[in-house]
């Protein structure tokens, strides 16, 4: 069997390659897989020195910052233990202690 993937749009096994691309014969979709990797990459959160965040991970904070709507701060060297990685402005919800929940930016952090 071959060892190509199957159309992402239709879902077809009848994929064959023209020198860069990739084509379904069924509905006539063109892609290139190495610009799909390049977009996953691109997807990816990654923290202050550029590397890849994934659920779960523990991050310390960098610098210090200012909490909206409080008069608490969150220092430098604060850990946090078991992120979730979320769409948007702030890209990690987490548990700070004696905090709270918070959202973060991936660029305030560094992975343990």
């Amino acid at each position: 069997m071959s060892d190509l993937p199957p159309c992402p749009k239709c879902n077809s096994a009848y994929t064959y390659e023209d020198g860069a691309l990739m084509i379904c014969p069924e509905c006539a979709h063109e892609w290139s897989p190495a610009a799909d990797a390049a977009a996953a990459d691109a997807n990816a959160v990654r923290d202050s020195v550029g590397n890849i965040l994934q659920d779960g991970d523990d991050v310390t904070v960098i610098k210090d910052l200012k909490v909206k709507g409080s008069s608490s701060v969150v220092k430098v060297g604060t850990k946090v233990k078991g992120i979730r990685l979320v769409d948007g402005d702030h890209d990690i919800d987490c548990k700070i202690p004696g905090i709270g929940q918070m959202g973060l930016k991936s660029q305030f952090v560094k992975k343990i």
